[in-house]
Order: structure tokens, then C-alpha cells, then sequence
């Protein structure tokens, strides 16, 4: 994208030095990475302090979950109680699981008609809640999910406050001496968001807020946990004092101002993005099903407009994005990150309960750059590529 190569331009330009050191380039490095934390910190209205640079959402993800139930043990708490979507990315997923060999109950949100459901949601909640995590846009299928409905449900359950307890700083929803609750923090994974969603932190309704520097055009090896001071959270290993002391190692400044002038570019374009993506999804959908047989759209109610993700039962759909591959373009059948799976998409099941669907999906996608034209091409594409498969090849 234009502006990942323009914004390497101005920052990597003379800058290599440690953000930590007192010498000229540390200085230099150091001015670039904190005017990248404020112009985030504008884009997502915190502080700077608020925002935390990572390697990317995996971490920032682990820190979120793994670092707020650690520091609440470590403050005194001992019974938990977590709640995570099961289509969120596998790093949500994987990092539950690390909780529940930990001795943490985890229990899946309950999703009704692609939405979280809200009426059971609230018959879950329990005085040991103390982390709900999900995603705001689900990467695999474009769904956006409802997370300030999810918020408003945690906020009924307790009013928002943090109190310091003896020993140490915890959030209640009641004073100290007659607590009894805690308020689920919200841990909202934003990663695809930035291209079609606003990215304020009220926007999501959430308390920890993750995002991904590679899925809006910049480098590889960034992300960002936006987390308020007064969350309680602990580094998942130790190190340096960077990073509020939450993630020590020197930080990426480089790259860091990379992912600001990518956030800052989504935010410029995305409105009328969202205008054009969704014109060009319903041209698309309406090419495949003219074209293609027994095909599945996979679609919520609110929906990412540059995200679809289909489902083609009987059809080998790995054979299916080798022969893309071939005409050009560039596809999946699930998240990269479970691409070793038989079982197919994890997010496509979780949402439709059909196992075949699931097996049998593509993920398309595409961004501001990519014009009209490409998009025809690539359904012409499909539909040649279909009917191949449903001669007898690559069952």
C-alpha cells in the first residue's frame, strides 16, 4: 500500500537507535516511537500512556487475557471465571485453554443469529467473572459482533470503578469491604477492524483493546494493547522496564510508526471504503451465486463489507485455493494460524453448527487498493475454477 511504503520512508529514515538510550539516535528512535503512541492514542481517544506496543495481536491477546488473571491472582483473587467467543482468533482461543491448565473456569459465549446472546450471556455471569474476550470484527467471516451490547450486559452486572485493596489494585463493583463481585474486564480483539469500524475504545465498549499493525497495511512484527493504567495487568515474562514495564524488550520504533500511519490512513479512507466495498460485495455475491451451484453465504447481521467467506459442500476447498493460487490470487480456507486443521473453519462452525459448511469454506477479502476490476476477474476466476472441480477434478 502507498502509505506503508511512505510511512517506512519517513520513519526508518536515520533512525536505528535504542528508544531507551540517551544518545542521539536513542533520542531520535524515542521521538518517533512516543509521536506514534500519541497519534494512536488520538485515533483510539486515550492517553498515550494507555497504549502498550507489542510484536503483534498474539501477544498483545496474551498479555490481555493472561496478564489480567495473573495480576488478579497475585492481588489475592483465587476463584475465576472467563468467557471468550468461540470464532475469535486461535490466539484467544489457545490463550483460554493456557487459563483453564491453570485452574480458571472457561466457558464459550453463547451466540445466537451470528450475534453474542445477550438474555444467556447474562444467566452466566457469576460474582468469580472476572474476563469476558472476544473479537469485534471475526476475521474469517466479516461478522461484526456486539460488543457494546456485550459491554452495557458487564456494566448491569456491576458498576464500573477500581478500588485499591490491600492487596493491590483490583476492579469491584462494590466497595471494598463488602465486595463480593467483580466486574468482568472486556478484552475486545480489533484487529481487522481498523479498515471498516471506527476504532475509539467507546466504540467497542471495551476496557483492554487489541490491534495489529499487518492487518492495516504495515510491517509484519507490531501490534498494540490499548490497556488503561489502572487495569490490572502483569508482564507475561520479565525483562526490562519498557512498555510500562508490560512488555519488556527495546521497542520497534520503526515500526511503531509505521502502524500509527497505517491506523491514521484506514481512518481517512474508511467511510468511503465501506461505501465502495459494499457495492462491490454485492456484486461479487450475486457473480457467485449466478455462476456457482450449492454455494453458502456465511453473513451477519452487521458485516465487514470487504470480508466473505462462503461455503462450497462437496468441494475440496484446499485444492480450490491452489488452483486461485495459480490465476493469481490470494485466498484461504480458514485462518492461517489453523490452517493445520481436518476439521475446517473453527469460526464457521462455531457460527452455523454445520460441520460440512465448515470444511468446505474460502475467506475472500480485499482492501482500499484493490480496484473493481480485479474483483470480476476474480469471480470469473472462481466460477471457472468451480466448474473444473465439479468435472470430477479435486474430489
Amino acid at each position: 500500500m502507498w502509505f506503508k511504503r511512505r510511512a517506512y520512508l519517513d520513519v526508518a529514515a536515520g533512525i536505528g537507535g535504542n528508544p531507551s538510550s540517551s544518545h542521539e539516535e536513542g533520542r531520535r528512535a524515542k521521538a518517533v516511537l512516543e509521536e506514534a503512541r500519541v497519534s494512536i492514542a488520538r485515533l483510539t481517544e486515550v492517553a498515550p500512556d494507555d497504549v502498550i506496543f507489542t510484536s503483534g495481536a498474539t501477544e498483545s491477546n496474551a498479555l490481555a487475557i493472561l496478564g489480567s488473571i495473573r495480576a488478579l491472582r497475585g492481588a489475592g483473587k483465587h476463584d475465576f471465571h472467563a468467557l471468550y467467543l468461540p470464532s475469535a482468533h486461535a490466539s484467544i482461543i489457545e490463550n483460554m485453554k493456557l487459563l483453564a491448565e491453570e485452574g480458571v473456569v472457561v466457558e464459550p459465549l453463547p451466540i445466537k443469529e451470528y450475534r453474542v446472546d445477550t438474555d444467556a450471556l447474562r444467566a452466566m455471569l457469576c460474582k468469580e467473572t472476572v474476563l469476558v474476550s472476544m473479537d469485534a470484527v471475526c476475521g474469517e467471516t466479516g461478522v461484526v459482533w456486539n460488543t457494546r451490547e456485550v459491554s452495557q450486559v458487564l456494566q448491569k452486572h456491576g458498576q464500573k470503578g477500581y478500588s485499591l485493596a490491600p492487596s493491590g489494585l483490583v476492579r469491584t463493583s462494590q466497595p471494598v469491604a463488602s465486595r463480593t463481585a467483580f466486574l468482568p474486564v472486556l478484552h475486545v480483539d480489533a484487529s481487522q477492524a481498523p479498515l471498516t469500524e471506527k476504532i475509539t475504545r467507546d466504540h467497542f465498549g471495551a476496557d483492554l483493546l487489541t490491534f495489529d499493525g499487518a492487518k492495516v497495511g504495515a510491517m509484519h512484527g507490531i501490534g498494540v494493547l490499548i490497556a488503561h493504567r489502572t487495569i490490572p495487568l502483569v508482564s507475561l515474562y520479565r525483562g526490562g522496564g519498557q512498555e510500562r514495564g508490560l512488555r519488556p524488550g527495546t521497542e520497534d520504533a520503526e515500526r511503531a510508526g509505521m502502524c500509527a500511519a497505517a491506523l491514521r490512513a484506514a481512518a481517512h479512507s474508511r467511510v468511503p471504503f465501506c461505501t465502495a466495498a459494499a457495492h462491490e460485495r454485492i456484486r461479487l455475491i450475486a457473480r457467485i451465486k449466478e455462476g456457482i451451484p450449492d454455494v453458502y453465504v456465511q453473513e451477519g447481521r452487521t458485516q465487514a463489507p470487504n470480508i466473505l467467506s462462503i461455503s462450497l459442500p462437496g468441494r475440496d476447498t484446499d485444492y480450490l485455493v491452489a488452483l486461485m493460487d495459480e490465476d493469481g490470487f490470494a485466498i484461504s480456507t480458514r485462518s492461517a494460524c489453523e490452517t493445520d486443521s481436518d476439521e475446517g473453519s473453527r469460526a464457521v462452525f462455531a457460527l452455523t453448527g454445520d460441520r460440512e459448511r465448515a470444511r468446505a469454506t474460502l475467506r475472500i477479502s480485499w482492501g482500499p487498493d484493490t480496484p473493481s476490476r480485479i474483483l470480476i476477474r476474480f469471480a470469473h476466476a472462481l466460477v471457472r475454477a468451480i466448474a473444473f472441480i465439479d468435472r470430477g477434478y479435486g474430489r
